[in-house]
């Protein structure tokens, strides 16, 4: 009966600081959610429903992030309290050791240690897909606030690209590039502009915008071509207006999802075909890449040249070269220059084609592993804050916060750290999920068996025992060597 009253107890006391921290977490979180998409919702004439609506979806994105923190806040708090009371010396004078106090909550945390993993594998891909789309619908109520600097953006029946946006509402634009849709999708008009201008934005029927000092190309379009050739007009201006229809964008369903091809939006199932597939993609398209490379090095041609010749032998560059004509000789050598060159640009282009290609699919990996790695953190934190809390016998919202955000923090910063190291393949996608709570396990590890002999977790004066020993051992060396 007594350790059913001290189960609740020590129950009691654990989901009280659990469930307020978390919601007060929570909010927090929310609210800066608010602030760094607050210029995505500003000027669209939203009401509070879609708000809302966001939030709703947002919301499942941030419990891996605010339910481990809590944890470990939790978990030092309550045991940091049974400590500073002398409550947890009283159950140990009873008999009740550490692990055994402990052994209620780490069963509620094994609950929500699975919870987690599913609302990672479950809710949080639906909530990206709705988040996502909901976005990408937002965007098109305001086509002026939808053009992103440094990128190309599909507005009406153009696709527009800005190097700045400033001055009022970013109505003013810099380094304008515009690609006109033709009916057969085939860009066929390019337009070049130095500043741009967009007004009459309140119009429900359409924005005007206006060019500055820049350049329209058009390819003009035969179909009875006699010859290969590409004619074109080319036209400077130091003013063109666009009228831009907005029909369309005015008609924008939020519910609509047209967007499903993230690997944010995929559980661990989904992500482990999507690696299956993209990795013998990618290993296709690298042996592919080889054997073109084969063909053009003429290396094949040698080898059936070799099969043909009695007598084969190569004696150098210099003996080769005297067998050709001086007058050719130049041209020999510009040829073979020109074609390590192209194999050189070649071998650079498609590094770079390797590299994004291996980058989405660390991208894929590390997301699927950081499933697992975000339902054992719910775990593995308590395990750290529960005997950190009896070792620093402090409660309250002093000492335990300042704890907790200093081994919350270095947790997550160097998680994130491994994680970017693992995306451009410096690190193995594995380790760069799980180094993070692999180490610290290992420190849990030793703050539970420093917590159950009321060890600290530095022994200060063993270790200047141990410096003093050292120093007197080195001395003694000096003066009888």
């Amino acid at each position: 009966m007594k350790v059913s009253i001290l189960d609740r107890y020590i129950l009691k006391s654990y989901l009280t600081v659990l469930v307020s921290f978390f919601f007060i977490l929570m909010f927090i979180f929310i609210i800066q959610t608010v602030w760094v998409f607050i210029d995505e919702f500003a000027g669209k004439g939203l009401d509070v429903i879609v708000l809302l609506k966001f939030l709703l979806y947002y919301s499942p994105k941030l419990i891996p992030l605010v339910l481990p923190l809590t944890i470990l806040l939790a978990s030092i708090m309550t045991f940091g309290n049974f400590a500073e009371r002398y409550e947890f010396a009283a159950m140990k004078s009873a008999g009740i050791s550490l692990m055994r106090a402990m052994r209620p909550l780490i069963i509620i945390n094994s609950i929500v240690c699975i919870l987690t993993f599913y609302v990672a594998n479950t809710v949080i891909p639906l909530a990206e897909f709705k988040t996502y789309n909901l976005r990408k619908n937002l965007s098109k109520m305001r086509p002026a606030l939808a053009i992103t600097e440094g990128m190309f953006n599909d507005i009406g029946e153009s696709n527009i690209k800005v190097g700045r946006k400033y001055g009022e509402n970013n109505r003013m634009l810099e380094d304008v590039i515009i690609h006109e849709k033709s009916p057969d999708q085939v860009n066929r008009i390019v337009i070049k502009a130095k500043r741009g201008e967009l007004k009459s934005e309140e119009l429900s029927e359409g924005i005007q915008l206006i060019l500055y000092d820049g350049f329209r190309y058009e390819e003009v379009f035969q179909k009875k071509a006699t010859k290969k050739t590409y004619p074109h007009s080319r036209i400077a201006f130091e003013q063109y207006v666009m009228n831009i229809d907005l029909r369309t964008f005015n008609d924008v369903d939020l519910e609509e999802t047209n967007y499903s091809n993230t690997f944010k939006m995929q559980n661990v199932s989904e992500l482990s075909q999507s690696i299956d597939s993209l990795s013998s993609k990618y290993i296709t398209e690298i042996k592919g890449f080889g054997n073109t490379i084969y063909l053009r090095s003429g290396i094949k041609s040698l080898h059936q040249i070799k099969k043909r010749a009695t007598t084969t032998s190569f004696e150098g560059r210099k003996a080769y070269l005297a067998t050709i004509a001086r007058k050719d000789k130049v041209r020999v050598l510009t040829t073979a220059k020109d074609n390590v060159q192209m194999q050189l640009n070649s071998f650079s282009n498609q590094k770079n084609v390797f590299f994004i290609r291996e980058k989405v699919i660390n991208l894929h990996r590390l997301w699927r592993d950081d499933k697992f790695v975000s339902a054992y953190a719910a775990l593995l934190l308590f395990f750290v804050g529960a005997p950190l809390g009896a070792i620093i016998r402090k409660g309250g919202f002093g000492l335990p916060i300042v704890v907790a955000l200093s081994v919350f923090l270095t947790y997550h910063f160097a998680g994130t750290l491994f994680k970017n190291s693992a995306e451009d393949g410096s690190l193995h996608p594995f380790w760069g999920a799980w180094l993070t709570s692999l180490v610290l396990t290992i420190v849990g590890i030793i703050a539970v068996l420093r917590a159950t002999k009321d060890k600290s977790v530095f022994d200060v004066e063993r270790l200047k025992l141990t410096l003093r020993r050292s120093q007197q051992f080195i001395l003694k060396k000096i003066k009888h060597g």
